[in-house]
C-alpha cells in the first residue's frame, strides 16, 4: 500500500508539474502593424546558407487578416519575381536583441502555404550570443520544417521535421532532425506548436491541444560533454531567440531553379501565424527579456499540453484552444488585455 501511495503522488507531481506554466509573453499581431520593438525585418538576398533563391524583403512581411478566419496574423510572403538580381522574394523576422528566452514553452499557431514543391517554411530558434561565437557554435532548434525533398509525390502538406544543430564549425556540425508522415494535413487550416524546453530535453508536439494522445515528434535529451562546442546542455542552456521565415528552393527542397518551384507557378504563397506565446514556471536557470514595455500578465497558470479542446467559461476566464482569455462586455482579451474578437 506504501508503495502505491508513493507512485499515486509521483504521478500526481507531474500533472501538477504540466500545469504549473505561467504565461510570460505573448504576441498576437492584433495591433495592425509589426511591433518593431519586437521583430526585426531581415532584409537580404545571401541564401541562408543554404542557396535559397528568395531575397528576404520589408514587402514579403506584413500583417493583416488571414482571409478565411479574419484573423490578424504576420503574414510571410513569397512571391515569384525579379527583385535585386533574385527570382523571388519573401519574408524572415527574427527576435534578436529584442525578444528572447531560456527554458520554458512556446507555443505558436501557424497556417502553412501549401509548399508543394519548392517552399520552406520555418518556426525556429537560435541562440542569442550568434552575433559573438556564430554558427552553428549558437546552437540551433528547428521547431518546424516543412517542404524537404523527401515528403515530395504528393506527401508535402504531412511530411516536417523538428531538429536541433550545434558544433564547432559549418562543416563539423552535430545535428539531429526528426522526420515525420503526419496522418492529417498540416496545410489545411492553423495547427498549433509546441516546444517543452527544461534543462535536460527537448520535446515538441503538434496539436497536443486537440489530440491529447499525441506523442513528442521530436524529443532530445540535453546530454553535458567535455568538448564545449557539442555540450548540449551548455549549448541548449542560453537564451534564445525566434525567428519565423518563408524561404523558396534551396539545398532543403533540393531545388536552385525559380522554374521548378511549382508552389509559386499560380502566384504568391503565403504563411500566417496568429499567435506566439511563452511559458515559465520559475525553474533554476529560467530566463526571459523583452525590449518592449507590456502591460502586466494576470499569473495565470495554463498548459495546452493538458488541456482538451473546449470553451469554458469560470469567473470571466474563457479556455479555449488550450488557453485562458478574458471574457468582457462580449468581447475576448488575451492576458495584455488585448482584444481577440
Amino acid at each position: 500500500m506504501k508503495k502505491l501511495l508513493i507512485i499515486l503522488c509521483a504521478l500526481c507531481a507531474t500533472v501538477v508539474q504540466a500545469q504549473e506554466y505561467s504565461l510570460v509573453w505573448n504576441e498576437d499581431f492584433t495591433d495592425g502593424t509589426l511591433d518593431t520593438q519586437v521583430w526585426n525585418i531581415e532584409v537580404n538576398g545571401d541564401g541562408g546558407g543554404n542557396n535559397e533563391l528568395q531575397y528576404y524583403c520589408q514587402k514579403g512581411v506584413s500583417v493583416g487578416a488571414e482571409p478565411t478566419t479574419g484573423k490578424q496574423c504576420l503574414i510571410l510572403t513569397a512571391t515569384k519575381e525579379d527583385y535585386q538580381g533574385k527570382k523571388c522574394t519573401s519574408g524572415r523576422v527574427n527576435s534578436k536583441h529584442k525578444v528572447h528566452y531560456t527554458y520554458g514553452m512556446i507555443e505558436a499557431r501557424i497556417k502553412f502555404p501549401n509548399t508543394a514543391n519548392g517552399l520552406w517554411p520555418a518556426f525556429w530558434q537560435l541562440g542569442e550570443n550568434i552575433d559573438q561565437v556564430g554558427w552553428p557554435k549558437c546552437g540551433e532548434t528547428d521547431i518546424i520544417e516543412m517542404g524537404h525533398k523527401d515528403g515530395f509525390n504528393n506527401r508535402q502538406n504531412r511530411y516536417f521535421n523538428g531538429a536541433m544543430h550545434l558544433g564547432r564549425a559549418w562543416n563539423a556540425v552535430w545535428q539531429d532532425a526528426q522526420a515525420h508522415e503526419w496522418a492529417y494535413s498540416l496545410q489545411d487550416t492553423f495547427h498549433i506548436l509546441t516546444m517543452v524546453w527544461t534543462p535536460t530535453s527537448v520535446d515538441m508536439y503538434m496539436d497536443k491541444h486537440a489530440h491529447p494522445e499525441n506523442d513528442a515528434y521530436f524529443h532530445a535529451d540535453l546530454e553535458p560533454n567535455e568538448d564545449a562546442d557539442y555540450n548540449r546542455q551548455l549549448v541548449f542552456g542560453k537564451p534564445n531567440f525566434i525567428i519565423a521565415n518563408l524561404a523558396v528552393g534551396g539545398n532543403f527542397p533540393g531545388i536552385w531553379d525559380i522554374n521548378g518551384i511549382t508552389a509559386l507557378a499560380n502566384g504568391p504563397r503565403k504563411m500566417y501565424i496568429d499567435w506566439i506565446r511563452i511559458y515559465q514556471r520559475g525553474d533554476a536557470g529560467q530566463s526571459f527579456f523583452s525590449n518592449a514595455p507590456s502591460d502586466p500578465i494576470e499569473p495565470e497558470s495554463v498548459s495546452s499540453i493538458s488541456n482538451t479542446p473546449s470553451t469554458e467559461i469560470q469567473n470571466g476566464k474563457v479556455l479555449r484552444d488550450g488557453h485562458l482569455y478574458i471574457l468582457r462586455n462580449g468581447n475576448l482579451y488575451d492576458l495584455n488585455g488585448r482584444l481577440i474578437q
